[in-house]
């Protein structure tokens, strides 16, 4: 199916990967139905693509990129309203709050996004740990993953994106903002995700204007 996004142009999109999030993400209840944009960079930073609106989109990465001891502890009823047993069967994303100063991107690891790779069932859970950050500085982390890795492309979601060549992530003029305080708030982004490349290829820090919270 074709969508068409403000960011990335009109996406084709396999119905298989269409992720439904039946409550919503913090701050954003409304919107139920995502997929996830590769744009082919070397930050490794995805986007999680609103369907239900062509404006909103969330920055999102694995957070086993940044910080390798990460452990996502779900309670029994949170493991049961993803039909998962465990999450050998899930992937699991933060999403990212990337600000005008670049080497001050956070990542919410108090509230992950855990999907369903089976179902495409998800939820944005906050977990109970209490020393988990909702802004985890992680710009050094990320840099240092970015110099030693190598794509695999195999491992991308199949999106074929027609416009995203001609395309820059433009900056909106109206802040979304999350109701949940205390698990952060969302700010559109308005630069491309390649502003984190610099030392992975040299321009890491040359169009640093991207602001995002959730």
């Amino acid at each position: 199916m074709k969508i068409k996004t403000t960011r990335f142009g009109e996406l084709e999109v396999d119905k298989k990967d269409v992720i439904e999030f039946s409550e919503g993400l913090l701050g954003f209840e409304q919107h139920k139905r995502f997929f996830i944009v590769d744009p082919g960079d070397q930050t490794l930073i995805l986007w999680l693509q609103s369907m239900d609106d062509s404006s909103v989109a969330f920055p999102v990465i694995e957070p086993k990129i940044y910080q390798p001891n990460y452990s996502v502890k779900l309670l029994p009823v949170e493991l049961n309203s993803l039909q998962l047993e465990n999450l050998s069967n899930a992937s699991v994303y933060t999403i990212l709050t990337i600000p005008q100063n670049i080497t001050e991107m956070s990542a919410n690891l108090k509230a992950p996004i855990i999907i369903n790779n089976k179902t495409k069932q998800a939820r944005q859970i906050v977990l109970q740990d209490s020393k988990l950050e909702v802004r985890q500085k992680m710009y050094m982390e990320l840099k240092k993953f970015i110099v030693q890795y190598s794509s695999d492309d195999s491992r991308r979601t199949n999106i074929q994106n027609q416009n995203l060549n001609n395309t820059t992530l433009e900056a909106q003029n109206s802040a979304v903002e999350s109701g949940n305080e205390g698990f952060g708030s969302t700010a559109p982004i308005s630069t491309s995700a390649n502003d984190l490349t610099e030392e992975a290829s040299s321009a890491i820090e040359s169009n640093p204007k991207t602001e995002h919270e959730a």
